[in-house]
């Protein structure tokens, strides 16, 4: 049965966009849209970034006025190294342990997600 609606990308909210777009690409290993196609967007337009092997969703790192004040209602699952994203700018929220296989970190702007260790 098909749904009511179909999938099709992800936001991410920020303070400054830019600089966080930057820090998803270093640490999921996905690149600028602009940058592949060649397109140039106003600085102050939202971000898109995607995955260059075609195997991620496309995530739009977009503006706002705005800090982040409370917990995600949504959030990321990656498998990764947590030191290595804790050295790239990560903050520790909740680290793995009694019942979690799974560490939770903040992005530089505050937005949790679930780091699960890699393959």
């Amino acid at each position: 049965m098909a749904g009511l609606a179909r999938f099709k990308d992800l936001c991410l909210d920020a303070r400054d966009h830019q600089a966080l777009a930057d820090w998803w690409c270093r640490c999921l290993g996905y690149a600028r849209r602009d940058s592949l196609t060649g397109d140039s967007r106003p600085p102050e337009w939202p971000v898109p970034i995607v995955d260059p092997a075609g195997v991620g969703p496309l995530i739009w790192v977009a503006p706002v006025p705005e800090a982040k004040t409370v917990k995600n209602r949504m959030h990321f699952d990656v498998d990764g190294d947590r030191d290595e994203l804790l050295a790239a700018g990560a903050r520790m929220v909740l680290p793995r342990g009694e019942d979690r296989d799974w560490d939770v970190l903040a992005d530089p702007e505050g937005n949790e997600f679930c780091v699960f260790a890699g393959e």
